[in-house]
């Protein structure tokens, strides 16, 4: 590895301030060696979403990583990183869904790829949401940064406008419904998708001026209303200073815990670090967009300790999905080119990428700090999934959550906390691509649906096996990067694989039932 990834990187405190990511979980009441919040009060909770960042880029995770990480591997170095956690599928909204839910999004009207602008809300009104929860417990809660759930736009000719079309007919000088603070934030400033129309802005329910120009041609994205002077470069800054802002003004009330949602824009599209990170890696423009990735990772982490906020603070980081690795070319550049160009893979060891039903799109870093309660330097191969946020916070809170919420969620403070357990937390992972295709992970076994079943096409990164089996199935143990499909010669293992996925579909839920 290069010298220069191998330095430790300080950076000087710039205006953009200092921020930290914390989240709060909890024990289900039966797990009283840990009550938490009855000896140290509720924590604060900071969850940190990377866009798009591969397994293998935070140089804890990968040794031949050509990105420096320095602000990642000591959050690492002062928590527990788990090495088999996953997002509940392998593209952006869903996994955003299930995190704020801890419901698949398979189960709702998005039953593959994402939602396109000006697309309406998918988490359902009367649905109960983290934010939600929390804030019944007295939490301060907060959305910065990309949302990307839709929203209700209003118009000028009260039609709703065209998916995936310039808005013509959207009115932005009225307040914009079904956003974050409509279900459980009190608090949000971010961008809708910093790729998608409108370019600027949103504080709550309106946009921070009016969009009155075109974006040009020459810009990343797609065609719509952009404000004057709009530049994507500022975006991920802009999102910074305010998180560590909201870090700030929380420490005026040290006594009321607060829930900060840091959801990223990078390092996916458009890839434009700030001069100051460029030429910082060894990874040409994507590997400098993770950088300062990690860079916003320690302003966050800074607020919190200079605030005196972070001894009760949980701290989680992780990622959407796994990384399309593109190279950072006008913004973007072809899936896998920074792989052939700089020799950095960011999904390293697992195969595939972004979108794929392969580890690689779905299998993500995911490392967690809360001092006092989490063991330093620990790592954990314990199999969990982002949909898990909602019980273990209803855990930490003494909270049963009702039968309609949280399908698919499990409380994983345990392993958190490093508590001895005679069994996984978890009974299996659905895992979901970004063309709709289904897998299934129990153990060592994950059993990939076959090629074509229900509709689903073969991932783009798959090569068809002619003659051979339509599904794949793979011993995860001895096979991390899933080479040697045992279908044929499991056939016991397939059974009992598409029967448990069989009956998580049709129960709703996959989760035990509470009562």
């Amino acid at each position: 590895m290069p010298n220069r990834v191998r330095r430790r990187i300080r950076f000087q405190t710039t205006a953009l301030g200092a921020a930290t990511f914390t989240i709060g979980c909890c024990v289900h009441a039966a797990t009283s060696s840990a009550a938490p919040v009855d000896r140290y009060g509720k924590p604060h909770i900071v969850y940190i979403l990377a866009d798009d960042m591969g397994y293998g880029d935070p140089g804890c995770q990968n040794p031949q990583s050509k990105i420096p990480t320095p602000h990642l591997d000591a959050l690492a170095s002062q928590g527990i990183r788990f090495t088999d956690a996953h997002s509940p599928a392998a593209v952006c909204t869903p996994t955003r869904y299930g995190i704020l839910t801890g419901r698949y999004c398979w189960r709702t009207r998005l039953t593959k790829s994402v939602l396109w602008p000006w697309d309406p809300p998918l988490i359902e009104a009367d649905r109960l949401t983290v934010p939600k929860l929390l804030k019944k417990h007295g939490y301060r809660t907060a959305c910065i940064g990309k949302w990307h759930l839709g929203w209700d736009w209003p118009t000028t000719d009260g039609k709703r406008p065209v998916s995936n079309s310039r808005g013509e007919n959207v009115d932005f000088t009225r307040p914009i419904g079904g956003g974050p603070t409509t279900r459980g934030f009190d608090y949000y400033f971010g961008t809708a998708v910093p790729n998608f129309p409108p370019y600027c802005f949103i504080k709550n329910n309106r946009t921070v001026g009016l969009p009155t120009e075109t974006k040009p041609k020459t810009m990343f994205g797609h065609p719509g209303p952009m404000l004057p002077g709009w530049k994507l470069v500022d975006i991920l800054p802009t999102l910074t200073q305010q998180a560590v802002d909201y870090i700030r003004d929380a420490a005026k009330q040290p006594r009321r815990p607060f829930f900060l949602y840091f959801p990223l824009t990078a390092p996916h599209t458009p890839i434009v670090p700030a001069a100051q990170f460029q030429g910082k890696s060894d990874a040409g423009l994507y590997g400098d967009f993770v950088h300062q990735v990690d860079w916003t990772v320690g302003q966050v982490i800074n607020a919190l300790e200079e605030t005196g906020l972070a001894r009760n603070t949980l701290v989680i980081f992780t990622s959407d999905n796994g990384s399309p690795a593109r190279n950072g070319k006008n913004a973007s550049g072809p899936a896998g080119s920074v792989i052939k160009e700089f020799g950095h893979n960011p999904n390293r060891p697992l195969r595939g990428m972004k979108a794929d039903i392969w580890e690689g799109g779905h299998r993500v870093p995911f490392i967690a700090r809360w001092p006092e309660r989490i063991k330093t330097g620990a790592t954990n191969d314990e199999l969990i999934c982002q949909t898990d946020l909602l019980a273990t916070c209803a855990a930490i809170l003494g909270e049963a959550l009702p039968e309609n919420a949280g399908e698919d969620s499990y409380n994983i403070l345990p392993a958190l906390l490093s508590a001895r357990r005679d069994k996984p937390i978890r009974e299996a992972v659905v895992h979901h691509s970004g063309q709709g295709r289904f897998a299934i992970r129990q153990g060592r076994w994950k059993l990939i649906t076959s090629l074509g079943s229900g509709g689903w096409s073969r991932p783009r990164s798959a090569k068809p096996e002619p003659g051979g089996p339509r599904g794949q199935l793979y011993d995860m143990a001895k096979d991390l990067s899933e080479r040697h499909n045992l279908w044929l010669e499991s056939p016991d293992v397939v059974e009992r694989l598409t029967k448990l996925l069989e009956r998580y579909k049709s129960e709703g839920r996959s989760a035990p039932r509470r009562r």
